[in-house]
């Protein structure tokens, strides 16, 4: 295809998949897309595991790796450890949050005892984060919240690496340019995870529009699951697709087969977008832990990370017990999803939901062009 992100990434069609599973990364890039490993979950030790296995099994194919590196949070000392912020979570959140659990008959003993998950990047460990994904071949970095840092974007022109930020708004859009970034994804409300409150249909001609004459190409995102969506999108000047929620329910990945069910399962109504996960507003699936958090008498989310301390030990525990059948735990069970899910009916391979995106964009393009015909 012709388009300046296949240009700029060597890649065959310009269908960008982002995955925290180094199994969709690889076959999305086989395929002719391109796969972005989210590395917000891992430490800089198991990114080099991660990024070691896509180098051995991806054949030589482009991928890329997204951070999280916010530019303002709650924590910004370098010095702060997990163990810090976590007293600083006042202890009625995590009694609201153990009450959910309870209620859904799912022991809340001791839940936060020993979990220890640090999903966020201060300066310095972004820094390791960054030196372990520019010791590997990638071809682009991007930062999910925020302009990415200086130090990011240097380190990547000095190696020829594309730099891509997602954001949500025109004002956004315009200061990733000006700091340097390679490629803006603008992401709809529709997006799973964080996500801003404009729409796709809307977003995607705003920031084309705002850009143009910039050279820096534009990745639209949010609720596209479907290769007629991104003929629409690209329709509205979009040089390509950033996807996640899609990728959840393919056969290579993580996710557990509790949440595939209910994703498979549910419609497109059944999403929410909420500031009670992370304390930032991010869309998930809609169960009765979001509901809880949404009631009158909920606390107000604390500011990222602070609210992360609060949920996901909680929700880690929800999720073992569901995939071994307990009720509660099952009920309570969510994940970040987009929109999109209500399209998404059944499980496949990442190889041929790529192949399905390149077929239903040509069908697209071409009914567009008879349109046309006199």
């Amino acid at each position: 295809m012709k388009s300046p992100i296949c240009d700029l990434l060597d890649i065959e069609f310009p269908l960008i998949a982002f995955s925290h599973c180094r199994d969709v990364v690889v076959e999305v890039s086989k395929a002719g897309g391109f796969g972005v490993l989210g590395a917000a979950r891992y430490s800089t030790e198991d990114l080099e595991v991660e990024l070691n296995w896509i180098d051995e099994h991806i054949e030589g194919k482009p991928y890329g790796v997204d951070l999280i590196a916010p530019t303002s949070m709650a924590v910004t000392e370098d010095s702060d450890s997990v163990d810090a912020i976590q007293k600083r979570v006042p202890q009625d959140y995590k009694d609201f949050a153990s009450g959910i659990l309870e209620r859904h008959q799912v022991d809340s003993t001791d839940v936060y005892e020993g979990y220890k998950r640090n999903s966020f990047l201060t300066k310095a460990k972004a820094g390791n984060i960054v030196d372990v994904a520019f010791s590997h071949p990638i071809k682009m970095i991007a930062n999910a919240l925020g302009v990415p840092p200086p130090y990011m974007i240097d380190i990547a022109k000095q190696k020829g690496v594309a730099t891509a930020a997602l954001i949500g708004t025109k004002e956004h859009a315009l200061k990733q340019v000006q700091a340097g970034v390679d490629i803006v994804v603008a992401s709809g409300t529709e997006a799973g995870g964080h996500c801003g409150d404009v729409p796709t249909m809307v977003l995607i001609p705003e920031i084309c529009g705002a850009l143009q004459g910039s050279g820096v190409p534009v990745l639209a995102a949010g609720g596209i699951v479907t290769g007629k969506q991104m003929a629409a999108c690209m329709a509205m000047g979009a040089a390509g697709v950033w996807t996640g929620s899609v990728w959840l329910t393919s056969a290579e990945s993580d996710t557990p087969p509790v949440l595939k069910e209910k994703m498979l399962k549910a419609s497109s109504r059944e999403t929410i977008r909420s500031r009670s996960r992370t304390g930032k507003h991010s869309r998930q699936l809609r169960s009765p832990w979001t509901d809880a958090w949404e009631a009158s008498d909920a606390p107000e989310p604390l500011p990222m990370p602070l609210q992360s301390q609060v949920t996901e030990a909680p929700l880690a525990r929800v999720t073992k017990l569901a995939e071994v059948g307990h009720d509660g735990a099952n009920q309570l069970v969510t994940s970040w999803v987009g929109q999109g899910v209500g399209l998404m009916s059944s499980t496949q391979s990442a190889k041929a939901i790529v192949y399905e995106f390149m077929e239903d964009y040509l069908a697209a393009s071409e009914r567009l062009s008879a349109s046309l015909d006199d």
